[in-house]
């Protein structure tokens, strides 16, 4: 193995690359059009809509009590039991991640303490609609005032779940938009957007949601633009008005003038030919003008990410998140649950390498079973290889199923949040600890190389001092710790850049080390498959990026057409 140490950084003298500049100013997509013309949210998933508004405004369950409390209970009773019906038809024609979507929701509707609120209040002379509504109000209002996005992002899976039973209790229609409408909301729930016919286009606008939500996966893997945090009031659209969407710059126009329609109108015509020429690159290796090899790889939040894609698009799995394993679940994985999951994880990959990071969770993410008291701060609390190192016995658990599945393939793991190198070197003890006791005990095992993620930006500046097999970038915390801008909340999220010359500094400077110390660096956050953001990557010297599936036929095209300057 080579040293570890490095010539040192030009970062220090605050210099950052002329080619890393230049690639900066890269025009924007879209730049030109006028900015007053546009609402303005988040972005949560990308592409370009047009068509007339469909606008759902909410509704409300009866306040008038209609029978007994006991008659009244029944009634619940049995919308609870439809509404599981409607669910449970719906999963029949889905598959994949939104099968498993709509499975949480069964198992949240068939728990019995999600209405006991609701029978209490009936038995105390409330009408069902009113009492049922009241107690999932609270419920989804306590999950969306949640510090952490995921948990924020669940309160819409909750209110699908009210709204249904209501549609059940009170014999309402659910109301579908046109296809190709532009649906205006404040929240889109993911079995509603599952029934909508997107085969004629349309898109999402949401003044709330989050990109963390279940329905912004399900945008994003069927191809649906979608914003959410838009500000405006619902009342004053007019359904049937015509609508812009701009998915990937997150921002709406509502009856646009005649030449933004028309300048809309050729962007979606250009960005039509665009994609069906990345669509060449896709099954092709990433190669740079100047014949550079760029290694791309996927990410991976579930298994069922999975379903209908060919591994041979891309050269393995530089992140599989495992708090899926963790989160909506009664109790925690044990060791074959977690085993069999990585493997058919690494079974998809077909000899590719497969990364699979352990447990990034703690302080802003409570699960069953790892409780943390509240933080003040919970991004800089207990969480990451922090909460792991907290709980061995849990940490241990996964570390075992990792090497066991480590037999099936080329499987590699990864620490999040690492901040000082003994972190390492404790999880290494326990890894080996576990594997040797695997061995003592014939269970076939293999010890897989450690790495972590570079995303702490002590680890990013003193990154030849940190004992990994390699190294792998979190733009999107290292970004946020940076330039101490948190990308979900929508008044700094401006200041959450990853072109910012700091970010790019730190970046260039692990790239440089890898190199000169022959360890694999690569970049796994969303600035990986993010088209302005790569060159600028490029430039910086990272050659191994991760992305979403969605993004690679793009990224290839993009890394296709760059060479050094």
């Amino acid at each position: 193995m080579r040293a570890m140490r490095s010539r040192p950084s030009p970062i220090w003298c605050g210099v950052i690359s002329t080619s890393i500049w230049r690639a900066r100013a890269l025009d924007l997509p879209g730049r030109g059009m006028a900015a007053e013309s546009w609402h303005i949210g988040r972005a949560a998933a990308p592409g370009l809509a047009a068509g007339p508004l469909f606008v759902a405004r909410p509704d409300t369950g009866s306040k008038i009590a209609v029978g007994a409390p006991d008659e009244e209970a029944e009634k619940l009773r049995r919308a609870i039991v439809r509404a599981i019906a409607d669910i449970e038809a719906l999963q029949r024609e889905s598959d994949g991640e939104a099968a498993e979507i709509l499975e949480f929701q069964i198992a949240m509707l068939g728990d019995e303490a999600l209405a006991e609120g609701a029978f209490v209040d009936i038995e105390s002379g409330e009408a069902v609609g009113t009492a049922w509504s009241a107690a999932l109000d609270v419920q989804v209002a306590e999950y969306a005032a949640a510090e952490d996005e995921y948990f924020r992002a669940r309160a819409s899976d909750l209110a699908d779940i009210r709204d249904r039973v209501l549609d059940q209790l009170q014999g309402r229609a659910v109301s579908l938009p046109p296809s190709g409408s532009i649906y205006l909301a404040e929240d889109l729930p993911p079995s509603r957007f599952l029934a909508c016919d997107w085969s004629a286009g349309g898109g999402i606008a949401l003044t709330g949601g989050s990109p963390s939500s279940h329905v912004a996966m399900l945008a994003r893997a069927r191809g649906v633009p979608m914003v959410v945090g838009l500000d405006f009031d619902l009342s004053q659209p007019v359904a049937g008005m015509q609508a812009l969407l701009d998915g990937a710059g997150g921002r709406l126009t509502l009856d646009p003038e005649p030449e933004l329609a028309d300048a809309f109108a050729q962007r979606m015509s250009a960005a039509a030919a665009e994609a069906q020429q990345w669509s060449q690159y896709l099954h092709q290796p990433a190669v740079t003008a100047d014949g550079e090899r760029v290694t791309t790889q996927i990410n991976v939040a579930a298994p069922a990410e999975l379903d209908g894609i060919d591994p041979s698009i891309c050269d393995g799995i530089g992140l599989v998140r495992t708090e899926f394993l963790f989160h909506d679940q009664p109790h925690l994985p044990d060791e074959e649950e977690q085993y069999q999951v990585y493997r058919r994880i690494v079974d998809w990959a077909d000899g590719r390498p497969v990364t699979i990071r352990t447990l990034d969770a703690g302080g802003d993410k409570p699960i069953p079973g790892l409780s943390v008291a509240a933080e003040s701060n919970p991004f800089l609390g207990l969480r990451g290889i922090r909460l792991s190192l907290a709980y061995p016995d849990i940490f241990r658990i996964q570390l075992r199923a990792l090497a066991r599945a480590a037999v099936h393939g080329a499987i590699k793991v990864m620490l999040p949040m690492v901040t000082i190198p003994s972190e390492i070197e404790a999880a290494q003890a326990l890894l080996s600890g576990e594997v040797a006791d695997l061995e003592r005990t014939g269970v076939p095992c293999r010890l897989p190389s450690l790495g972590i993620m570079v995303e702490v930006p002590a680890a990013a500046l003193a990154v030849d001092r940190y004992p990994a097999a390699f190294y792998s970038i979190g733009s999107n915390d290292l970004t946020q710790y940076v330039t101490a801008a948190a990308r979900d909340v929508s008044s700094v999220a401006a200041l959450n850049d990853t072109s910012n010359p700091a970010v790019l500094m730190l970046i260039e400077h692990v790239a440089r080390f890898g190199r000169d110390a022959g360890r694999e660096v690569s970049l796994c956050g969303d600035a990986g498959g993010d088209p302005r953001l790569l060159p600028l990557l490029l430039a910086a010297g990272v050659r191994n990026v991760s992305m979403a599936p969605s993004m690679l036929a793009r990224a290839k095209s993009v890394i296709s057409g760059w060479q050094r300057s």
